[in-house]
């Protein structure tokens, strides 16, 4: 029996990439011109195309909400998740299925990503997922600072799932990934 299920997120839970909808929301959200996320998205998307790792893509990423309320970035997310559902297509049905079997069947359901709680929290919680393993960034003094220190893409989502499965004492025969 399978005890925990491990779900990406992006592309796979949900038929978006989190981060760069989120992003182009946060910013429209902030009265900023669309062509302020054309730039930052295009900036990463180039320096993804030129080569450069996801590790220090998804970190840029990240250094883009550097100064901005927590709250604000929570608000955004929860905002940002209803407006994407209200579009009815956000869901990715048959992978939203297979976590309802592996829930009725009391297995523990876990959310990788390489995105932040502000985009998650909303999924876990409309989906009754249990833990997020994800991309975290620094607060200080209820800001963001715009520092991750481990992106959760690559080899990182297995390191945490591994983690996890032995803090709960669950062997990998006993685990699902999507």
């Amino acid at each position: 029996p399978v005890e925990i299920a491990f779900f990406d997120v992006d592309e796979t839970l949900i038929t978006v990439k989190s981060m760069f909808r989120f992003l182009e929301f946060h910013y429209r959200e902030r009265g900023l011109p669309p062509s302020a996320y054309e730039e930052a998205a295009g900036a990463l998307r180039s320096r993804s195309t030129a080569g450069v790792s996801r590790l220090v893509t998804n970190r840029e990423y990240y250094r883009l909400f550097a100064d901005r309320p927590r709250e604000e970035l929570f608000s955004h997310g929860r905002a940002w998740f209803a407006a994407e559902l209200a579009g009815g297509t956000l869901l990715h049905q048959p992978v939203v299925s297979a976590l309802r079997r592996h829930q009725a069947q009391g297995a523990l359901i876990v959310l990788v990503s390489g995105s932040f709680r502000p985009c998650l929290e909303p999924v876990a919680e409309l989906l009754g997922a249990d833990e997020i393993l994800c991309s975290e960034p620094e607060y200080v003094g209820g800001y963001c600072t715009g520092l991750v220190e481990r992106p959760v893409i690559g080899v990182e989502k297995g390191r945490l799932a591994r983690a996890l499965m032995r803090r709960r004492a669950v062997s990998p025969t006993h685990a699902a990934a999507y």
